[in-house]
């Protein structure tokens, strides 16, 4: 079992850093070219749509769809998760603070990518059983006529389910009973059933109880997130300067000063900081796109400018201030990876309370993702296999959060990786395909 792992960790990597990582940036350099820098000239527009609309208390969403904000803080539910404290000391320990650096690039090309998935799946939404519903696999039928698009589409459908619906929630869920398991002592298995619970009650409620969960769980999570990482940045302000100095400078010249990971490249430096960023943000993955579709706006564009806001939100923000937190602490030099890495900062400057304080906010964060990652499934078993699968797909998702929490899961956070990596093949194939549509509704 073990070599299997290791194959599949092999051909995820090899998928994930040679081949999507060029894909995925020329997608999004290709879309800022084409839409003539969406994202600079309607980023005010996008900021003032964000806090126009925000209502902790939104009319509750219905079979028509739910608020601008709603899906907003859907699609956000799924990109703001472990990744963002995880996924960026894994990008620090392994590619230096210059990794950051392209972290930020990537996400600025991926805002206009995600302003195209937005619009399409505005454009290309449809009404099944009396409710509003889109994703891909409705554009990937409409850009590609015949068996091509069926199977474009279902392909895209089965690998979403399987990569985000059972194997990422299963991984998220690991996070959570991991975290506190550490910070409290609590079995894991007990926090998984705990997890589970709860994450069936949501289930159930269908799309209305999502979008109400959501709205106020987002927002909250993200200002007790911010702030405590502001707090600690205040306490360590005397080495911001420098930090910034680094991710600037390595970013070019790994070896340039102290501070620097030994036997980094510019490549090397690159490679982990744009891949962990798509990763993160999810732009041009095609999961978010599900949220964006059920959004009530005028024209489909308001939804693609305000789209465009989650990237920000999750690269320039929170990625950035966990980025900053573990430079500031000096931690990185400790040779820690991953979640210990940020524990480690966040210990050095809050105490014993720096685990708790990343165990809540990894329960808030995997656990918003699971429960936007089960929506982005749900829609697609509903295209595939019809309203009466979405009872199975609910049971198996919930035994997933359960198994997930206790289990050593390097094998299935692998596979989840890889099905991520799959997904994104016909998804982008689409986005080009129909990238003149998307500049012809720009121009409206």
């Amino acid at each position: 079992m073990e070599q299997f792992t290791l194959a599949v960790k092999a051909v995820s990597d090899f998928f994930w850093n040679n081949i999507l990582l060029f894909l995925l940036c020329g997608t999004g350099i290709y879309f800022t070219l084409r839409l003539k820098l969406i994202q600079v000239r309607k980023f005010g527009e996008g900021m003032r749509r964000l806090f126009g609309g925000f209502n902790l208390n939104g009319k509750k969403a219905d079979h028509e769809g739910m608020s601008s904000f709603q899906a907003l803080t859907t699609a956000i539910a799924a990109q703001v998760g472990t990744g963002n404290i995880t996924g960026c000391a894994t990008a620090l320990a392994s590619g230096g603070p210059g990794a950051i650096f392209w972290m930020w690039v990537s996400a600025f090309f991926g805002m206009a990518t995600i302003y195209g998935e937005a619009v399409l799946a505005q454009k290309f939404r449809t009404t099944v059983n009396g409710h509003v519903t889109g994703g891909p696999i409705y554009y990937i039928r409409a850009a590609f006529k015949g068996r091509f698009g069926a199977f474009l589409a279902g392909f895209f459908s089965v690998a979403i389910i399987l990569a985000l619906g059972f194997m990422g929630n299963m991984v998220q869920s690991n996070s959570i009973g991991a975290a506190f398991s550490n910070a409290f002592h609590i079995p894991a298995l007990v926090v998984g059933f705990f997890v589970a619970a709860v994450s069936a009650f949501i289930f159930i409620g269908g799309v209305k109880r999502i979008a109400s969960v959501t709205e106020k769980l987002v927002p909250v999570m993200a200002v007790f997130y911010i702030v405590g990482c502001l707090i600690i940045l205040f306490i360590n302000r005397s080495t911001l300067l420098n930090c910034f100095q680094q991710i600037f400078v390595l970013a070019f010249q790994p070896q340039a000063m102290a501070g620097g990971v030994a036997g980094v490249t510019v490549k090397t430096a690159m490679r982990f900081g744009v891949a962990r960023g798509l990763f993160s943000n999810e732009a041009g993955m095609g999961s978010t796109p599900h949220a964006h579709a059920l959004a009530k706006v005028e024209r489909p564009q308001d939804q693609g400018v305000i789209a465009m806001m989650g990237v920000f939100i999750d690269t320039f923000v929170i990625l950035t201030l966990t980025a900053l937190v573990i430079l500031s602490s000096g931690a990185l030099a400790s040779g820690e990876e991953g979640t210990a890495l940020a524990q480690l900062a966040f210990n050095q400057a809050f105490g014993s309370f720096g685990n708790t304080f990343i165990a809540i906010c990894m329960l808030f964060f995997a656990f918003s993702t699971i429960i936007g990652w089960y929506f982005f499934g749900e829609v697609n078993v509903k295209a595939l296999f019809g309203e009466k699968a979405v009872r199975i797909y609910s049971i198996i998702v919930v035994g997933f959060v359960v198994v997930g929490s206790a289990l050593k899961v390097d094998l299935v956070w692998n596979l989840s990786d890889l099905f991520n990596g799959l997904m994104v093949i016909p998804n982008l194939i689409a986005l080009l395909a129909l990238s003149g549509l998307v500049a012809r509704i720009a121009k409206e």
